[in-house]
């Protein structure tokens, strides 16, 4: 019951992906006919008559997308892969594989501690010298640590997500003569052209944390350094300590400001998109991740790239760019040649470039080629991301469930009394020290 929840199983096909280029453009190589391979990431490897299994999320578009990646891997190897989505049931898919002794050869999930966890238990394969210099000659030394676990590398990040973009509506922004800020002050000071334009400045939606912690992460990480926040995410330091009250005092600034627009404490998400990019804005800019785009796109009122635009979340005290965000990561359960040619093209930019193209991923994959990606916006995005000197993963979701993904407690409840009374900085870190010992076992 418990591997019946992950989906149905693809087969995928070998025909060459539809990604506008050639074969040889496609896998750096010659293209061959008559099951030949191609000679490419995976060098002459032939594993014609193998059969590889991959699970991942990734359902309807993504899927396809991800199958044209390895559909490619098949066209050079000869390899058959079947993948299959496991929805939102990763780790209990992935568990009930396990017990039944038939783990995937690959799975892409998207929580580290999920992976840390199969790592410590002894199901995953370690990545071989040569995948893991493939991986240090394309990745940041942030996506090595993440992919990580005692010091071994077992994890290739495939997709990213970008959680430090500030998005505002062209139009309001040109009316009022604002300008995207290279600080905090300026951030702030450009809100303010956009009150006395007649707009709230910001859109903020605070019915539930998870928008506030994604706000005190990105603070955090350009007020304390990422050394401090992750000795933070792993509670080795209290949140009473006076990193954590620097970053609230940041962020009072704007929360106890009229730069925002009134009723927060009762506005969803979504709604902060469509006060800014529907018909009828009242609002001239809202923070949030690169899935703000698809929010834009489907309310239809914007333009993502025209009057729809972002900037990377603004420094503070001269902080180096910085990115908070999450991501998908490969792992390998078995250990064998065409698994580990799998993995190795995977951390390759070549099987990055095939899925670009397409839309809808951003890779940290800083060998590939930014002019693959689809417009201005998603190119733009995944610069900020390869280009930031530091990158992390949301905090809330390294920490346990109950202190930092639990509607109504931890976390996500103490960011919302503090957005409600952004002047109470002292009971919100004693507050969040006590659901944080309470969540860590303590």
């Amino acid at each position: 019951m418990l591997s019946a929840c992950g989906g149905e199983e693809t087969p995928v096909a070998t025909d060459s992906p539809d990604t506008g280029t050639t074969a040889e453009e496609t896998t750096g190589g010659e293209e061959t006919t008559g099951g030949e391979t191609t000679e490419g990431t995976t060098g002459d490897q032939d594993f014609s008559g193998t059969t590889l299994n991959v699970v991942a999320a990734w359902s309807g578009a993504e899927q396809s997308n991800f199958e044209q990646v390895l559909a490619a891997f098949s066209e050079q190897t000869g390899a058959e892969v079947t993948y299959t989505s496991f929805g939102d049931n990763g780790p209990t898919y992935i568990s009930g594989q396990l017990e039944g002794g038939t783990p995937p050869n690959v799975a892409v999930v998207g929580q580290p501690a999920l992976m840390q966890q199969l790592a410590t238990d002894g199901h995953l394969i370690p990545l071989s010298d040569e995948i893991a210099s493939e991986v240090e000659a394309n990745y940041s030394q942030s996506w090595l640590d993440l992919g990580s676990v005692d010091g071994e590398l077992y994890g290739v990040w495939f997709k990213a997500a970008n959680k430090s973009t500030m998005w505002y509506n062209d139009d309001i922004w040109s009316e009022a003569g604002a300008t995207p800020p290279e600080d905090w002050d300026g951030f702030l000071e450009q809100l303010g052209l956009i009150r006395d334009a007649g707009y709230a400045g910001i859109s903020i939606g605070a019915d539930v944390g998870w928008p506030l912690t994604d706000w005190f992460e990105n603070v955090y990480l350009r007020t304390a350094g990422p050394e401090m926040y992750d000795q933070l995410t792993n509670h080795e330091i209290p949140w009473t300590d006076e990193s954590v009250r620097e970053a609230l005092e940041v962020l009072a600034t704007l929360f106890d400001s009229d730069l925002i627009q009134d009723g927060g404490a009762q506005r969803d998400f979504p709604t902060t998109v469509t006060e800014v990019f529907g018909a009828s804005p009242q609002a001239g800019t809202v923070y949030e991740g690169d899935f703000v785009a698809g929010n834009i796109t489907d309310d239809g009122n914007s333009v993502v790239g025209e009057n729809a635009l972002f900037f990377d979340f603004p420094s503070i005290n001269g902080s180096a760019p910085a990115v908070v965000g999450g991501g998908d990561v490969a792992i390998q359960f078995t250990d064998d040649e065409a698994t580990s040619a799998l993995m190795a093209f995977l951390a390759s930019p070549e099987a990055a470039e095939i899925w670009v193209p397409l839309g809808g991923l951003t890779s940290p994959n800083s060998g590939v080629d930014t002019s693959l990606y689809p417009d201005d916006i998603s190119r733009q995005i995944a610069e900020a991301l390869t280009n930031a000197e530091s990158f992390r993963f949301d905090m809330s979701d390294l920490t346990p469930s109950a202190f930092g993904g639990t509607q109504g407690q931890g976390f996500w409840q103490e960011m919302i009394n503090f957005y409600t009374d952004p002047t109470d900085i002292d009971g919100t870190m004693e507050r969040l020290e006590a659901a944080a010992v309470s969540a860590y076992g303590e």
